[in-house]
């Protein structure tokens, strides 16, 4: 590769000599062709050539000109070999000014505008050279080319030219673009990239009719959601093969590649905006400071490290129960190559004792307690793991926190403690309401973050809709009006994290997850995006299961203060039940699964009772 580099090299730099002489012998010709060598002698004609190659070379070396791949050249690439060219003609007059007394200023110009067209056709010869090696060694038989779908680039802007361009290059991809769509009107009618600009986005049924569309793809990645929705909503109606380049937070430094289209996603018609968070205030609360994440392998546990781990803790410790878990996410970490400290601990948060080995040895300042049972049906069959892990595990791991006086601890609930139906939503309430009894007398500050299903973590609906159509079907709902909340995994770390530095106390955080969706809607979405009709691939009601509800509660009614504390979040004080510990004592006295699961149910539902009693009891 070396070789072939400097024989490159070595070849542009005489190709590029040759020409420069040529333009000065030809310019010399031209303005004296009858007394060229009377007027000039030989001597100046030579050396300005050979000086003025000589300069154009040397600075084309010094700005790095012979490592540009012309195939892939810009404007850029194109000024700079204008100001080398312009540098080369001004050196050269000093050189004639000082030599021979003498500036042949028309020459020297000329002699600068006919380099420039040779130089810049060589260029031009190389890259028309390297476009026509490249479609030559990629050649595609008639039959594939005819096979390409016939494409809809909607966006004009930089996104959709740059997706057209590499579209060029990539003789595989099956992708045809013939027509753009762009809502600009200084655009309508143009040529871009060799396609016309054939209307606005209101002409979408029209131009796809017009230009027999098969494909369409969305180019505008600075869309609000809203607008999104409603675009991609409008082509899946008239065009089976929808699809959209990354949202611009996805994007990296402004680089668009071929390979980042993908198929709509369930999360662009969720219905809402991501919601952003500011969490730029947690700096100060965990710069040089230790953190500590429970749960630190799972869904939620692992983006809360990825999260924190770029405001520079001295200390991230990762624990968890999964050996394999944990030690993805420090291999995923440590790939990073920052300068903080990982350190991987395999834990159980239902041993005391080892929990209190790990704060002894490290003095957490920070705690994001992640780890929790969450599958409903498992834990209806299950109740005792259950409360080991989400209520005893959250009670060790809160009460070890506050004897080794941790500045803040912040655990992650589910919307499903509302009003809870089932046992895992019955022993996180509990927990809920051991770290809220703990916020109000501890100097730790204790806080309490709820959300609704996560889209794409372990045991989440989506993953299985997934691997039921990769199989051939059918997807199985339970239930045509079930509706939950969704977000994606970056907001419910946020939300958590953002938790941590708003917390005063025995808080209970909520984001705005917006409307709840039908999980019936998400199922034909899914199907229809894997290029599916409902004919093809069935829906199936297979029946609520144990311990299910037809839909969940954030808050509920007059837990929750009218104004958000801060943008998409909410916050509440919900009580506790005063007979909380001799509460848990009795757990134990219970050897009939079905006796435990009623009991857990009927004791986090009367810490709702006991809330409306005390708001009555304050309004007298």
């Amino acid at each position: 590769m070396k070789f072939y580099y400097y024989y490159r090299t070595l070849t542009l730099a005489c190709i590029d000599a040759a020409a420069l002489c040529i333009a000065i012998g030809f310019t010399y010709f031209f303005l004296y062709p009858r007394e060229l060598f009377d007027l000039i002698d030989s001597q100046l004609l030579l050396q300005s050539a050979a000086v003025f190659s000589l300069l154009f070379v040397t600075l084309a070396f010094l700005m790095k000109l012979y490592r540009v791949n012309w195939k892939y050249a810009s404007i850029q690439e194109a000024l700079t070999l204008s100001l080398s060219l312009g540098i080369s003609s001004i050196g050269l007059m000093i050189y004639q000014k000082f030599v021979f007394g003498q500036v042949l200023e028309r020459i020297t110009i000329l002699s600068f505008c006919i380099s420039l067209l040779l130089l810049g056709a060589i260029r031009v010869a190389l890259r028309l050279l390297g476009i026509g090696q490249h479609w030559r060694k990629y050649a595609l038989p008639r039959r594939m080319v005819k096979s390409r779908k016939r494409t809809l680039v909607i966006g004009a802007g930089r996104a959709g030219r740059s997706l057209v361009r590499q579209l060029y290059v990539s003789p595989f991809h099956e992708l045809k673009p013939v027509a753009f769509l762009d809502d600009d009107p200084k655009n309508m009618h143009f040529m871009i990239q060799g396609i016309e600009v054939v209307g606005t986005t209101d002409n979408l049924k029209v131009v796809i009719e017009k230009h027999r569309i098969e494909a369409i793809v969305l180019a505008i990645p600075s869309l609000t959601q809203q607008r999104r929705i409603e675009l991609i909503t409008e082509a899946k109606s008239l065009c089976k093969d929808v699809q959209t380049l990354p949202m611009i937070e996805e994007l990296i430094t402004g680089k668009i590649s071929v390979n980042a289209i993908r198929d709509v996603s369930i999360e662009d018609l969720l219905g809402r905006e991501p919601v952003e968070l500011d969490i730029s205030g947690i700096k100060t609360e965990i710069e040089g400071r230790t953190v500590l994440v429970t749960g630190a392998g799972g869904s939620i546990g692992s983006e809360i490290c990825r999260q924190i781990i770029q405001f520079n803790p001295t200390t991230l410790l990762l624990l968890g129960h999964g050996e394999n878990s944990i030690y993805l996410i420090e291999r995923e970490l440590r790939g990073l190559q920052l300068p903080i400290n990982l350190v991987p601990i395999i834990a159980d948060v239902q041993d005391r004792t080892r929990l209190e080995q790990v704060f002894e040895l490290h003095k957490p300042h920070v705690v994001f307690h992640a780890a929790a049972h969450k599958h409903v049906p498992l834990m209806e069959a299950n109740p005792y793991e259950s409360v080991k892990n989400n209520v005893y595990g959250t009670k060790n791991i809160a009460e070890v926190a506050d004897s080794f006086q941790a500045e803040r601890f912040v655990m992650i609930s589910t919307d499903k403690a509302v009003n809870p139906t089932n046992v895992m939503g019955s022993t996180k309430r509990i927990a809920e309401m051991i770290v809220q009894d703990l916020g109000r007398r501890s100097k730790t500050k204790f806080a309490v973050v709820r959300f609704g299903n996560v889209l794409g973590s372990r045991g989440s609906v989506i993953p299985l809709f997934k691997s039921q159509i990769l199989a051939g079907g059918p997807v199985t709902v339970t239930h045509p009006d079930m509706t939950r909340f969704f977000m994606t995994i970056p907001e419910a770390s946020r939300l958590v994290i953002q938790a941590g530095i708003l917390a005063d106390g025995g808080e209970v955080f909520v984001l705005d997850m917006g409307e709840p969706v039908k999980i019936v809607d998400l199922a034909k979405n899914m199907i229809e995006l894997s290029g599916f009709t409902e004919d093809e691939m069935p829906i199936i009601f297979s029946g609520i299961r144990p311990g299910e509800k037809m839909y969940e509660e954030l808050l509920k009614e007059g837990e929750v203060n009218p104004e958000t504390i801060s943008p998409g979040i909410f916050v509440g004080k919900t009580a506790v039940n005063p007979e909380l510990y001799s509460n848990l004592n009795r757990i134990e006295t219970f050897y009939d699964k079905n006796e435990l699961k009623q009991y857990l149910i009927n004791w986090a539902n009367e810490s709702y009772s006991h809330m409306e009693k005390q708001k009555e009891f304050n309004t007298l």
